[in-house]
């Protein structure tokens, strides 16, 4: 009985009295989270095969990660409270200014959930470093945000519903709030904070409970707030730091061992590299290149891969005339993923894309291949080329680079770029430029219209200019590319030009998975009407693998330390592909997945692609290894500037 009245007198003392902002806040903060993870549940948990019996661990564990959250959050106002002095604390002025500061944080912590849902509705995930991106591109988003989703509306019921919250919870405050206490108690309560908040950043992290299999359960679990700010802290982590390493002579003599039967040879005396030089071999010699790259253009849309929605039927008619690959993966799910895969045939090293990071000059491009060729090497692009560093990127790697500041009076234009039909009709006119010259041309083409708002042109059959969403960006990709292809026939550059038609990622990530594979599948089409004859490739590939297929085809002679296979010529080795979500990175090789994850992690599934099923297994030591070197050599060439 005596320790439950010291526990009860503990409670009245006077500095807890300052705190009550701090523990009304605290309360709603917890209620909001448990009820956003039961709404992230229903709509998206299910789907992601989260069964109902889990509900009462993740709410377990999602308030351990909550109250970590709180700890962090709340320290700032704690400070405030506790060092401020009596006379300050009691004055209307600093009453006013706490109404206040309640009122933004619960409008904050509402509009948060809103827009946590919405996050995990497009990624299966909460807030991790694609949020990032979206805080560094901040004109972008914000207007992208702003033309899809229902802001205003969302913002005044935020607002209505905070002003009720706070008529409610202000009388119970105002009742707490007491600047009585000394400042020797609201020193021990400050410091017990501090005390507290060094031991949580030291001894956990954003991940210590991710106890699950199942990926979209760890997410369910997770705090959008502490996951924010992993994802920032670790933006452009050091590999050799949080993943696994082997010694680095075997890192890279398996990858040259790995490489060795895919073509060329490699450079004497230098075993810490991947140079490798291929000969000149017969091929179609030096046709113009064009690699168009279309936004989000999943293989879950297409009719030619076994859609039957019909909202692809131009690429559907090209890929009856060219080489169609039906077994391709992109090795990521950002755009920047998808260009630094085909421009630099370099595995996707976690956690930021080389395009974004400093260090990315003079790297060994296809562009740069191509110049070397004789060519003319060149990026176009809809948007602003600043959006991702994609300027620069390639800019500083062997392209010239033209964007949306060149198509000054295109004919629709939302955030994100000008239509691709615009793009298309600029890029005809910059080929005729470049066919002029007498040198060919090799040009990266990156669209932006199958993006969210999924706005277009008015007048085309079939396709709304607004509110038709995904099914429509997919349908005016393909309009704009039949177009493009049809229209290019009438240039006097067609007849010498291969294309390749490709997306940067697919639609969306979603699955339990660590790496959700069948996510990742895009179509890869090589185009080129009497030079390449029709048919499919079934061979499994990357977009790491573009590169050297073209190359091989064309016959060029290059120099480069690239990681792809020409999937089209013959090879001892089976052909492997790369992946990256988010922190994990990954190789996937005769039905075998290897995922590596921080903290060294080492991960082993067995695939099953008819199915989309994967399976725990013990990790085959030769494929952890493979999948080790295959990345800590990439960041070792990178950091080195050796590639």
């Amino acid at each position: 009985m005596s320790n439950i009245n010291k526990l009860w007198l503990w409670t009245q003392n006077p500095a807890l009295g300052r705190y009550a902002p701090i523990t009304a806040i605290s309360a709603l903060f917890l209620m909001l989270s448990a009820v956003l993870r039961l709404i992230l549940w229903g709509s998206f948990g299910i789907a992601g095969g989260v069964p109902v019996w889990h509900l009462p661990t993740i709410l377990g564990l999602g308030l351990l990660n909550d109250l970590t959250a709180l700890v962090y959050v709340t320290f700032p106002a704690a400070l405030y409270l506790a060092l401020l002095p009596t006379k300050w604390f009691d004055s209307k002025a600093n009453r006013r200014f706490i109404v206040f500061t309640l009122f933004a944080v619960i409008f904050g912590l509402l509009y948060l959930c809103v827009s946590e849902f919405f996050f995990f509705e497009e990624f299966d995930s909460r807030f991790n470093l694609v949020a990032v991106d979206y805080l560094i591109y901040p004109t972008e988003v914000l207007v992208n945000i702003w033309e899809t989703y229902p802001v205003v509306r969302v913002m005044l019921a935020t607002f209505v519903l905070s002003l009720g919250i706070l008529k409610g919870l202000w009388p119970r405050i105002r009742r707490n709030l007491s600047g009585a206490a000394k400042f020797g108690q609201r020193a021990k309560l400050l410091s017990a904070h501090l005390v507290l908040l060094v031991i949580i950043s030291v001894g956990v992290s954003a991940d210590s409970l991710a106890l699950f299999s199942n990926r979209v359960t760890n997410e369910l679990a997770a705090n959008g707030i502490t996951s924010f700010f992993r994802a920032f802290r670790t933006n452009e982590i050091n590999y050799d730091v949080h993943y696994r390493m082997i010694d680095s002579q075997r890192a890279y003599a398996l990858i040259q061992e790995h490489l060795k039967n895919s073509g060329g040879q490699f450079t004497a005396n230098k075993p810490d590299s991947l140079e490798r030089t291929f000969p000149a071999k017969d091929g179609l010699g030096k046709m113009n290149v064009v690699v168009i790259v279309e936004e989000s253009f999943g293989s879950e849309f297409v009719g030619a891969l076994g859609d039957t929605r019909g909202l692809t039927p131009n690429f559907d008619r090209l890929s009856k005339e060219g080489l169609l690959f039906t077994n391709v993966y992109a090795s990521g799910t950002r755009t920047v993923r998808g260009l630094e895969a085909i421009s630099l045939s370099l595995p996707p090293i976690p956690s930021e894309s080389v395009v974004k990071r400093p260090g990315n000059e003079n790297m060994t491009s296809w562009g740069k291949v191509m110049a070397e060729n004789g060519y003319q090497a060149s990026f176009l692009y809809g948007g602003y080329g600043y959006f991702d560093n994609m300027n620069y990127f390639f800019q500083s790697n062997g392209f010239a680079i033209s964007d949306r500041n060149e198509i000054p009076q295109p004919s629709f234009a939302n955030i994100w770029g000008v239509s691709d039909e615009d793009l298309f009709n600029h890029a005809q006119k910059y080929f005729d430029t470049a066919a002029t010259s007498g040198k060919p041309f090799f040009s990266i083409i990156m669209s932006t219209s199958n993006h969210k708002p999924y706005t277009f042109p008015e007048g085309i059959p079939g396709i709304p200019a607004t509110g038709g969403g995904r099914n429509a960006g997919i349908r005016y990709a393909d309009y704009a590319i039949g177009k493009f292809i049809d229209q290019s026939k009438n240039h006097s550059w067609f007849n010498n030009t291969l294309f390749v038609i490709v997306a940067d990622h697919g639609a969306r990530v979603y699955g339990r998975e660590q790496i959700p594979v069948k996510s990742y599948e895009i179509p890869l089409l090589i185009y080129a009407p009497g030079k390449i004859a029709p048919g499919k490739v079934e061979t499994l590939t990357s977009q790491i693998d573009i590169a050297p297929t073209v190359l091989g085809m064309l016959g060029l002679p290059y120099h480069a330390p690239f990681y792809g296979h020409d999937v089209l010529s013959p090879s001892n080795n089976p052909n492997t592909v790369v992946f990256n979500h988010n922190y994990n990175v990954a190789i996937l090789q005769n039905n075998q997945l290897t995922v590596l994850g921080m903290g060294k992690k080492l991960s082993g599934f067995s695939y099953d692609p008819k199915t989309d099923k994967q399976i725990t297994t013990p990790v085959d030591p030769q494929s952890g290894d493979l999948a080790t070197a295959y990345y800590q050599t990439a960041y070792d060439l990178f950091k080195r500037h050796q590639y």
